[in-house]
C-alpha cells in the first residue's frame, strides 16, 4: 500500500540530542501509544535520516525525522457527488460550512446523501486518499463550520483540545424570548428524557454542560433575540436544551419547542408556533471554530457566514417585530 509520506517531519533540535527516538515521539510529538503501535508495524512508517528504524535508537541534533502514515479510504462510504463549502483546506485538514438538513456521517436508514458521501467523492475526484474521520459533529439541522482530519494524527490533536476545553467553538441562534441577563452561562446536567428517549432534558442526576451566552440583539422587547453561544461541554443537543430551560427555546425548534403552556400566556404561545413557521429547521449556526493547528503550530480560526434562511429570519423580524435593539 502507497504511504501517505508528509504528516509530520521534524528535526532533531540540540537539546534533545542522545534522546531515545520513543522519548522523542511520546514527550515531543505527542504520538498516543495506539498509533505508536501502529507505526511500528507500518513499513516505512517511522523514518530517520531517511532510514527505517527502531524506536529504540538514540537520536542526534539535527537528525531528520518523519513519521509517515498508510494512506487510507473510507471503502464503507459510498461516494456521491454533491455540493458542500470549503472554507479552507490543506494536507491535513478540510474545513466545511456545513449546509443545514445535512447529516454529516451515514447512518442506519441514511447511507447516502450525506456529509461523508460528499466529501469521499471529492477526495477521490482529486485522486487522493484520506479516511473520512470529522473531529466533532454538527446536528442535522445545524449549520456551520466542521472540521475533518485527513490522518489519524492530527484526529487525534485535535480531539485532545477538545477535551482539554482549548477549542473554541461559537454558535449564533435566533431565539424566542430574551435570557434575563445579557450575559451569562446557563449551568445543567443534561441526560436523557426517560419518557422520551431521543430527546434530552436538564435533570440534577445528568452528566455537568455549561453554555455561556451573550445577547447581542433584540426585538420587541425582548419577544426575540440573537444570542451569541459558547461551549464549555460538548453534550448532545446542549444548546437547544439549555436555552429551552431559561425560557429561550430556539425558533423553528420543534423538539425543544416550548416551555409548558402555563409557563406563558396564550398571546405569547400564538406568537411563537407563528414565528415557528418561518424557518424550516432550529435557527442555529455553527459561526466561528478555533483550535491550535496540530502541524503548522498556529492558532487557527474559521468562520461560516450566516446563512440565507437565518437571514431571511432576521429579515422578518426587523419587519414584524419592532422595535430591533442591537446590546453589543
Amino acid at each position: 500500500m502507497s504511504l501517505y509520506y508528509s504528516p509530520l517531519v521534524y528535526t532533531i533540535p540540540e537539546q534533545e540530542d542522545g534522546w531515545l527516538l520513543k522519548t522523542v515521539l511520546q514527550r515531543r510529538l505527542q504520538v498516543s501509544r495506539k498509533l505508536l503501535s501502529r507505526l511500528k508495524l507500518t513499513e516505512q512508517g517511522i523514518m530517520l535520516n531517511g532510514e527505517r528504524v527502531y524506536i529504540s535508537v538514540k537520536v542526534s541534533a539535527g537528525d531528520r525525522l518523519e513519521v509517515r502514515m498508510e494512506q487510507e479510504e473510507s471503502d464503507d462510504i459510498l461516494p456521491e457527488e454533491l455540493p458542500f463549502n470549503i472554507l479552507y483546506e490543506d494536507e491535513h485538514l478540510l474545513i466545511v460550512n456545513k449546509d443545514s438538513g445535512i447529516i454529516v456521517h451515514p447512518t442506519h436508514g441514511h447511507y447516502t446523501g450525506t456529509l461523508a458521501n460528499g466529501v469521499v467523492h471529492y477526495w477521490k475526484s482529486k485522486a487522493e486518499r484520506f479516511r473520512f474521520r470529522p473531529i466533532h459533529r454538527l446536528d442535522q439541522e445545524t449549520s456551520g463550520v466542521l472540521a475533518i482530519a485527513k490522518n489519524p494524527y492530527v484526529h487525534q490533536h485535535v480531539s485532545e483540545q477538545m477535551i482539554a476545553g482549548t477549542v473554541d467553538k461559537k454558535y449564533m441562534a435566533i431565539v424566542h424570548g430574551c435570557p434575563a441577563e445579557v450575559e451569562g452561562a446557563v449551568d445543567g446536567p443534561i441526560d436523557r428524557d426517560p419518557d422520551e428517549p431521543h430527546r434530552r432534558i436538564v435533570t440534577p442526576d445528568g452528566y455537568a454542560a455549561r453554555t455561556l451566552y451573550r445577547v447581542v440583539t433584540t426585538w420587541g422587547n425582548g419577544s426575540a433575540s440573537v444570542v451569541n453561544l459558547k461551549l464549555e461541554s460538548g453534550r448532545t443537543h446542549q444548546i437547544r436544551v439549555h436555552m429551552t430551560s431559561i425560557g429561550c427555546p430556539l425558533i423553528g425548534d420543534r423538539m425543544y419547542k416550548t416551555l409548558p403552556s402555563d409557563r406563558i400566556d396564550a398571546d405569547t404561545e400564538a406568537m411563537r408556533n407563528e414565528r415557528d413557521g418561518w424557518i424550516d429547521r432550529q435557527a442555529l449556526h455553527a459561526y466561528e471554530l478555533s483550535f491550535d493547528h496540530p502541524i503548522l503550530k498556529q492558532r487557527m480560526t474559521f468562520q461560516a457566514p450566516l446563512p440565507p434562511d437565518l437571514a431571511a429570519l432576521e429579515k422578518r423580524l426587523d419587519a414584524e417585530a419592532q422595535p430591533r435593539e442591537e446590546r453589543i
